[in-house]
């Protein structure tokens, strides 16, 4: 009798450790992310997230032990998201700026990047500096909203703000603006993809590097450690080399 009890003891003691275990492994994390910047991120036909992005932090989650749901997040408003506790981890092709991680942590850099200039093949502009006087479309509170507005001033008439990149990139094939000033992989990307855009790419020196983090709420260690943890492990064992050259091709 006494060894029944103590198997059902020993049994239940084992059930709920188990079931502890389970519902520690399964902890999922809100992610959001502006699911319209391809490569990065963006929707299939069946409404999926999918994209360079969310195959880095899938991979990163599946090393570091959690479980990840992407959320499209409109990029206005995407890091407040952090802060009311909508979403527990952003990753949208962010760079990291003094300015973000006053408000926000970041994770180790996991995308090389830099502003690239779109035109139409008969531009007669070579340079960012030739921007100074035309309007240009941007996506409102990007790094490349911010380098115009460092050039224009910020109040200037010629900044045409839009929601994605690829909206300000269509204004530029109507007609409605002479330049998008935007990240190198969306524009490459866009291009790649409509061969008859009849624009070209200008790369201009005086951009500096740019690199993209994984964001948190500010002081969120024991998340960041996680994500850091992972993202150390993809790099280490060839899986982001492998999504790399998925997406970029080198």
């Amino acid at each position: 009798m006494i060894r029944r009890k103590f198997l059902a003891a020993t049994g239940s003691l084992i059930a709920g450790l188990l079931l502890a275990t389970s519902a520690q492994a399964a902890k999922v994390y809100q992610v959001g992310t502006d699911a319209a910047y391809a490569p990065f991120e963006s929707q299939n036909e069946k409404k999926e997230i999918v994209g360079f992005d969310v195959e880095i932090l899938k991979a990163v989650a599946a090393k570091a032990g959690f479980e990840v749901k992407f959320i499209n997040t409109p990029w206005e408003g995407i890091f407040a998201t952090l802060n009311t506790g909508e979403r527990d981890i952003v990753i949208s092709a962010v760079t990291i700026t003094k300015e973000r991680t006053q408000s926000m942590d970041f994770s180790k850099p996991y995308f090389e990047a830099k502003q690239l200039i779109a035109v139409s093949q008969k531009s007669k502009v070579t340079k960012f500096e030739d921007l100074k006087n035309v309007k240009v479309g941007v996506q409102t509170g990007t790094t490349g909203d911010e380098a115009v507005q460092k050039l224009q001033g910020k109040t200037s008439s010629n900044i045409k703000r839009f929601e994605s990149t690829p909206l300000a990139i269509k204004e530029l094939q109507n007609g409605g603006v002479r330049a998008v000033v935007a990240d190198n992989g969306v524009v490459v990307n866009f291009i790649a993809n409509n061969k008859n855009s009849k624009l070209k790419l200008i790369d201009d020196p005086s951009f500096e590097k740019e690199f993209y983090g994984i964001a948190v709420k500010k002081g969120n260690k024991e998340l960041l450690a996680k994500i850091n943890k992972g993202l150390d492990a993809i790099k280490k064992d060839g899986t982001y080399d492998k999504i790399y050259k998925k997406y970029f091709g080198k």
